[in-house]
């Protein structure tokens, strides 16, 4: 068990300096941080959250999904991850939003986990779409895709398409990666 601690701790750190460096383009100044908790978004949000609220530890995670990093954690390690250390109330996992700059569809596609969330889907689509992480590689329209994978979840199209078209999350998807930008200064800071 020891062993998967050690392993999880370093792909933390790889995953997490690899997203660092592909928002920066630079080496990163700190992967730890010891300061404030995110604060949450202007209407109150503070991120999807997974498992218990008495969990000794909490991951907070700022995800682009059309990130390649980001893919293969979800779908190659954070099944394990849920296994081992979510249900068994060991961790707290907090989802957070970081549309990175050229990412052409990231944003759109943030919005699109969001618009599931509002209806109790947020981690099921959060699956969806990196399993489905081909479209990310096509640089092609993927909004057609996304609302299969929404219909693919259980979400109410209706809803769903209402969501999208108003843009309803934007403004909280925006305040996630503003915040995540002032944690990375802050930690350079430190």
């Amino acid at each position: 068990m020891k062993r998967f601690y050690w392993m999880l701790g370093a792909l933390a750190l790889i995953g997490g300096g690899a997203i660092y460096l592909a928002a920066r383009g630079g080496p990163a100044a700190s992967l730890s941080w010891d300061g404030p908790a995110p604060a949450p978004a202007a209407d109150g949000f503070n991120g999807y959250v997974m498992g218990s609220d008495s969990a000794p530890v909490e991951v907070i995670e700022f995800l682009d999904f059309e990130c390649p990093a980001c893919a293969s954690f979800a779908v190659i390690q954070f099944p394990t991850v849920r296994e081992q250390l979510i249900a068994t109330g060991r961790v707290r996992w907090r989802s957070r939003d970081l549309p990175l700059q050229g990412h052409k569809y990231s944003r759109f596609a943030a919005h699109t986990a969001q618009c599931a969330g509002e209806q109790g889907k947020y981690f099921e689509m959060h699956d969806q779409l990196f399993s489905n992480h081909s479209w990310a590689q096509t640089g092609r329209d993927p909004s057609g895709l996304f609302r299969q994978l929404a219909q693919a979840v259980g979400v109410d199209l209706t809803t769903y398409d209402e969501c999208m078209a108003t843009g309803r999350y934007a403004g909280r998807i925006e305040a996630s990666r503003q915040e995540a930008e002032r944690l990375d200064e802050a930690a350079a800071r430190h």
